[in-house]
């Protein structure tokens, strides 16, 4: 019998030089999922169908780099802003220049094409958006209000409102029929990067530097929830096309987030860098990042990523209980109502701006254009993908997905961490055939289908940890018995009742003397369930952390990860996530630092700490590397933490 061949979940799939000189801008084509484009700081843009190595036009006619790139949604049309502040948007099936608008002072930073007019707004490093009408050729309407670099650009989906995010922390959303400032969210703490409107409902997320994600309601202007710090700055997000989920690229890692409440679902380990774009084309996420003058390109197997409908995968607490998530079906807010045709409000916006809004033709501009050129440098490719405007199809390929490479041995997976290992044991499980929650383990490996008895205790019990139900009841003697007489069963109740009694009076007794003490005392006493009542509470004011502290529950939280109790191992990864959050750069740094001239006794001191500190997380970090094959939420978490304690290898 044929063995059946495990593949990734998440893979790269080519690695291209796009330009001779460094790479500055890359986008995907949302329509298909199959069309790049990239910028360079050679001034070309360079049209590619994803998975093939030639490149298919060049575009030129830019004299400054290329900053920002942007395909409309049907990939007939590109625009692309220069370093000058020069945008240029090109009909790429007459393969000619069609536009050039001239206008901003400063860097295109952002661009971004309207879902069903000819209409591209653009964001500049002069911090100023300005809305373009294509056909026109003129600005329509310039939007002033941000106080930075205007960073990225969302028309709705039902185009009537465009979102900005910049680096002034801010994200503004304007309305284009009335040309003026709706809302302005603030909260984040850093640099916004990117921003993307959901696509049914009235519902905002933005990602920032300052390594959160937020969901804005669009109906109520305010924030519906925030996910927390994270390792590294936000880079890109993506909605998942029926609105279930959001995808949020992070160096090296991909996240799929709910909102209400926020959670993580999933940590998948793609090692693609710093993406810059992502798109979904036949149930798999396309993520593309650039380094000098190369470009890559990732894939990620959606069907093998949990989504809404799953059980959610990251750090969850004890004290939150598992809400379910609203069905994909039913919206607690207003869906965006789309036009049949194009939207002609922004362009009655033309008649009531002044001429100096509007920019008319010139012989410069007539000459600009003319200096532009398409090249098309593979014939073949160029006529499959953009065939005349009266052909049935005109997008790349794309009924078929990009077959999955197999899974490395096992072996390698014990050095590496291979991102599809979580998600191995779910596909192989049917969903009719799942035990009962108490009864299953909540992590296991992927070696360890055969087992019938759990590895772990789950957290979600009917019955105290530590205490069986059936020790307070008889054992039943035969099938037919099963109704016990109430005096026996009186009986049998009191008997357990005075060893809960005895268990509940030595837990109390021990976190007495943890009051009346310190938290030595509580290490001292060798008992992890006070531990974690303890951590329990540190954990939701992170402020109460130091590093004398973190010397002291260190040894704990390895004990902890090592648990059998779900819940242990929960409060445990909690805890050396805040840590790693919070002490990581001091200790490392300290440990880099040079030595310090004459006695300097707390540093002495506090440079004693990070070692004890360092070498208490090179212990734990052999253990999280064990655990972070495994599956269900704590595999996920597990993943998470490596990726955090990266910097101690």
């Amino acid at each position: 019998m044929a063995v059946a061949v495990t593949t990734k979940t998440a893979w790269k799939l080519q690695e291209i030089m796009a330009h001779s000189s460094n790479v500055s801008s890359v986008v995907l084509g949302k329509g298909s999922g199959r069309m790049l484009a990239t910028g360079g700081d050679d001034c070309r843009v360079n049209i590619w169908s994803v998975s093939k190595p030639n490149c298919i036009m060049s575009l030129t006619g830019h004299t400054t780099p290329i900053e920002s790139l942007q395909v409309n949604p049907n990939e007939k049309l590109i625009v692309a802003g220069s370093r000058s502040g020069s945008i240029r948007v090109w009909d790429l099936e007459a393969a000619k220049v069609l536009r050039t608008l001239p206008g901003h002072k400063a860097n295109i930073c952002s661009l971004h094409f309207h879902p069903f007019g000819s209409f591209v707004a653009s964001g500049s490093l002069d911090t100023n958006i300005k809305l373009w009408d294509v056909r026109r050729k003129g600005c329509i309407f310039t939007f002033k209000g941000h106080t930075e670099a205007v960073r990225c650009l969302r028309f709705s989906p039902d185009g009537k409102w465009v979102a900005s995010a910049a680096d002034d922390h801010t994200v503004k959303l304007w309305d284009l029929t009335a040309g003026k400032l709706m809302f302005e969210f603030t909260g984040h703490t850093g640099p916004v990067n990117v921003v993307e409107f959901h696509p049914n409902e009235y519902l905002l997320a933005s990602g920032s530097s300052d390594r959160t994600v937020r969901f804005w309601d669009l109906e109520k202007f305010q924030v519906v929830s925030c996910i927390e710090e994270e390792a590294t700055p936000v880079r890109c997000v993506l909605f998942n096309p029926d609105g279930c989920c959001l995808y949020s690229g992070f160096q090296d890692s991909l996240r799929v987030y709910g909102w209400e409440p926020e959670r993580c679902f999933d940590v998948v380990l793609v090692n693609w860098g710093k993406v810059a774009d992502l798109s979904i084309s036949n149930n798999q996420l396309i993520g593309v990042s650039f380094a000098q003058s190369t470009v890559s390109s990732f894939v990620v197997d959606l069907s093998r990523v949990p989504k809404s409908d799953s059980v959610p995968h990251g750090l969850i607490r004890d004290d939150q209980p598992l809400v379910p998530p609203t069905p994909t079906g039913s919206s607690l807010r207003r869906i965006y109502d789309r036009p049949s045709t194009s939207c002609s409000k922004p362009q009655s916006r033309v008649k009531h701006n002044s001429e100096s809004e509007r920019h008319s033709p010139s012989s410069e501009d007539d000459r600009d254009e003319k200096e532009s050129k398409a090249e098309i440098q593979n014939q073949e490719d160029y006529k499959e993908i953009f065939q005349p405007k009266n052909a049935i199809c005109r997008t790349p390929p794309r009924n078929e997905p990009f077959p999955a490479p197999p899974e490395d041995e096992p072996g390698a997976a014990k050095e590496a961490v291979k991102p599809s290992q979580a998600a191995d044991v779910q596909t192989s499980l049917p969903k009719q055939e799942l035990p009962d929650p108490v009864q299953r383990p909540a992590i296991a490996s992927s070696t360890s289908l055969t087992r019938t008895e759990p590895s772990v205790i789950p957290a979600a019990r009917n019955e105290p940890i530590g205490l069986k139900a059936s020790d307070f009841l008889p054992a039943v003697k035969s099938q037919s018995q099963t109704e016990l007489v109430d005096e026996e069963a009186m009986s049998q109740i009191r008997k357990g009742h005075e060893t809960m009694c005895v268990v509940l009076t030595s837990r109390h007794k021990n976190l007495d003397a943890v009051r009346a003490n310190s938290l030595d005392s509580a290490v001292a006493i060798n008992d992890l369930s006070v531990v974690v009542d303890l951590l329990n509470i540190v954990n939701q004011k992170p402020s109460l952390w130091k590093l004398d502290l973190c010397t002291i529950v260190l040894p704990q939280i390895e004990k902890l990860l090592q648990s059998k109790y779900e819940s242990y191992v929960q409060t445990g990864c909690t805890s050396l996530k805040l840590i790693l959050q919070r002490f990581l750069p001091l200790i490392t740094d300290m440990l880099t630092a040079p030595p310090s001239v004459g006695v300097d006794i707390s540093r002495e001191e506090r440079l004693h700490k990070c070692k004890l500190c360092y070498k208490q997380l090179k212990n734990i970090s052999n253990v999280v590397k064990n655990k972070s094959g495994l599956s269900g939420r704590h595999g996920s978490a597990f993943r998470e933490l490596l990726l955090l304690m990266a910097v101690l290898d």
